[in-house]
Formats: C-alpha cells, structure tokens, sequence
C-alpha cells in the first residue's frame, strides 16, 4: 500500500513517531532503494527507548498491513482487471502491464481516501513535522543505516514539496505512475496514450472501486490483535 493508506491505519495515532514509523519503510525506499532495515534484529535496544519503541509499532504495522494487502483476493482481482484494462495501450512499451497495475491499484486506493475525506492530508504532514527528529536519526543510526544524511536531506524534501496533495488529481496520479515507472525502465510515451490511459484509469475507479473501503475494513479486522 502507499502513503496514505499507510496513514490511515494510524491516523488515530496519538504521537507521531507512531504515524512516522508506519511510512518509515516507503519513505526509505523512496530515498534510496538500496536502503534496508530489519529493526526487529535490534528490538531490545530499540524498545528501551519509548519514542523508538513507537517508530519500531509503527514500522512493524506497515509490515503487517502490506502482508495482508498483497495477498488478499481483493488485491490479486483488482490488479489482474487494471492489467487487462490498460494492456493495450502499454503495447510496445517497456513497462511491465502487472507492475504498472499493482501500483496504479496503491495510488488510485490513495485517491479515493482523499475523495471520500477517509484522512487528512494536513494531519499526514503534521505528523510527519513534528516527529522527534533526533529520535528517527538515532532509530536509523542503531539500524545501522549507512547514510542517514541522505535520507535526512530526502525527508525534508518530501515535507517542502507535499506532492500527496495532488493524489487528489487523476490526472496527476497516472503522470506519476509512469514517472514510477522511469526509474524501471527508459521508454518515450505519447500524450495521446496518457490521455487514453487516464480516462481508462477514471472509468474503472468509477466502476469498480466504489468498494474500496472494504480492504481497508478487512485489515483492520485481521489486525485486530496486532501489537
């Protein structure tokens, strides 16, 4: 799942480290996607502290929350129908059509959160600004990341651009699946077949995920339990 999705399993979250931690692992990817932790290999030193303790939740929710998504049978519909849907104009493109649907299914479940007013964009950045830096720094450093000056400069990007805001766009969404897609793959795409893969995007939202709360309602009840 993406950010907001993320977000939504915490936003009732009562400190942000909690909240931080359960991006933490997108958040490194997107920084650097050699970036790797285990943090569950360092738990005793982690959970002496509070604040680590609450990024170490967090984090370990992610994990859980990924699990359980990606291998749901709403997942494994929804990215089998997006693929047949927008196979076609993908032809003689480098993009694998599966890739492509697996994360237009993550951002397009981010849109209808905004849609529907599931979250709070605002609150998503809060969060993000008043976690205790100096904690997340030491966190990074037990779990021995190798260049914690890189994901700093990264995550305060992140917070200045605030590009979530656009998830509530579209159009924005697709142009950003096939900026996704360039770090994968050198391919040149005409206009016309990003304005034909936006209206196929929009027509299969519109038809077919009317029902998109019911995966976020099936997490939460197999997390009920989760610690």
């Amino acid at each position: 799942m993406n950010f907001l999705s993320h977000f939504y399993f915490e936003r009732f979250a009562t400190t942000p480290e909690r909240v931080v931690g359960s991006l933490l692992p997108d958040l490194l990817k997107n920084a650097d996607k050699d970036f790797a932790l285990r943090p569950n290999n360092f738990e005793d030193r982690l959970s002496a502290n509070p604040l680590h303790g609450e990024l170490l939740k967090g984090w370990n929710g992610h994990i859980e929350v990924d699990r359980l998504f990606h291998n749901s049978d709403y997942f494994f519909h929804h990215t089998h129908e997006i693929k047949d849907c927008i196979k076609e104009e993908l032809q003689g493109l480098e993009i694998r059509p599966s890739f492509f649907a697996h994360i237009a299914l993550e951002l397009l479940l981010d849109h209808q959160l905004i849609q529907h007013k599931a979250i709070s964009i605002d609150r998503f950045y809060l969060m993000l600004e008043k976690v205790n830096r100096d904690s997340l720094r030491s966190f990074l450093q037990i779990n021995e990341l190798n260049d914690i000056q890189k994901f700093d400069v990264f995550y305060d990007k992140f917070k200045e651009v605030k590009y979530i805001y656009e998830y509530a766009d579209l159009e924005q969404i697709t142009r950003s699946l096939f900026q996704i897609c360039r770090r994968l793959w050198t391919f040149e795409i005409q206009e016309e077949q990003v304005l034909l893969i936006i209206a196929k995007l929009a027509q299969y939202r519109k038809d077919h995920l009317n029902n998109f709360n019911e995966i976020y309602h099936y997490i939460q009840h197999e997390m009920i339990d989760f610690e």
